[in-house]
């Protein structure tokens, strides 16, 4: 069953993403990548099996971050794709500092939801800690990556090789940086292991099926009655 939601979720979420570029153009993939920093590191905090091995959420979601970077990169240039990784860093920073101060407020006797949002966002600080670190260092290397890639073969040739390359490698360094900041001493040894392989390897395959998205965010054009200049 999970197996199923999995695909799913690749597909609703990697759709998404391409109409937000399809409505809004570049301001929709930096849009995304605020939406999705933070859905995310919430989805994190759940634990999964997925495919037999033990996993978390949020790795799709964190997944359209590497192609909306990327995208950003193809369409309009390294700059532009750095000042959206600074939305999504700003976005983290932002929440983390909202929440727990909402946290703070002592609820009344007629509140429903101050223990569920403690079980969230109690953990978040520790997890955007890892997630900002990670966050930063993998999405800048994969700007870096994918502009030496460009500036080494033809520049409208070999786009899979670009987006491939470039987030297989800084999602590796993303994946051995976030999950033991976040988990360590939360879950077994064994267990830590088991969520940094098989978050590298949904990573890993998550890249490869965000490709044909990447050919189309290129190919399509935004809408001109809704795209935001």
């Amino acid at each position: 069953m999970n197996e199923l939601i999995w695909f799913a979720g690749i597909i609703v979420n990697f759709s998404l993403f391409v109409l937000a570029y399809k409505l809004f153009g570049k301001v929709g993939i930096v849009g995304w990548i605020a939406l999705a920093t933070i859905l995310a590191n919430i989805q994190v905090t759940k634990s999964i099996t997925v495919f037999g091995l033990h996993a978390t959420l949020g790795n799709i979601l964190y997944g359209t971050v590497s192609l909306a970077t990327d995208s950003l990169n193809e369409l309009f240039g390294k700059k532009t794709a750095r000042q959206g990784v600074m939305v999504g860093f700003f976005v983290m920073i932002a929440t983390m500092a909202s929440m727990q101060l909402a946290l703070l407020y002592l609820p009344n006797e007629f509140d429903l939801s101050q223990e569920a949002l403690e079980t969230i966002f109690g953990f978040l600080p520790r997890i955007l800690l890892g997630s900002v670190i990670a966050y930063l260092i993998s999405q800048f290397l994969d700007i870096v990556l994918y502009q030496k890639i460009w500036d080494r073969l033809p520049e409208n040739k070999h786009l899979w090789i670009r987006n491939n390359l470039s987030t297989l490698v800084s999602q590796l360094i993303d994946t051995l940086i976030f999950v033991p900041i976040a988990f360590l001493g939360i879950y077994p040894s064994n267990v830590l292991w088991q969520i940094i392989i098989s978050t590298y390897l949904i990573k890993v395959f998550i890249a490869l099926l965000d490709t044909p998205f990447m050919y189309l965010v290129k190919k399509i054009k935004p809408l001109p009655i809704l795209e935001i200049k």
